[in-house]
């Protein structure tokens, strides 16, 4: 499944213009709170901490219209904690949108 880094630069490009300084940092911003999302899952141990994890994900990825990142957040949420698979997934996507 092919993710599409390019979205996310053009939802910060709508939301602040072309200010390349500001959509590298807000992307930066944006790629430090989806890691943090995806760190929590790695050590979530119960269903509530997991969930909460994925619906926090989702809620990022809604915000800057990244639709495969959050249907694969849901995807999560529905998963037991600690799925390896999808976490590996997870970290895939983000890997694939620091690569723009």
């Amino acid at each position: 499944m092919s993710y599409d880094s390019g979205a996310l630069h053009a939802a910060l490009a709508a939301a602040v213009g072309e200010d390349r300084a500001l959509i590298a940092d807000l992307r930066v911003a944006f790629m430090e709170s989806a890691d943090r999302q995806v760190d929590l899952l790695k050590r979530a141990r119960c269903d509530a901490n997991w969930e909460l994890a994925a619906w926090r994900l989702k809620g990022l990825a809604a915000s800057f219209g990244l639709t495969a990142l959050m249907a694969l957040a849901d995807e999560a949420a529905q998963a037991a904690p600690g799925d390896p698979r999808v976490i590996r997934r997870l970290e895939a996507v983000l890997d694939g949108l620091r690569q723009d």
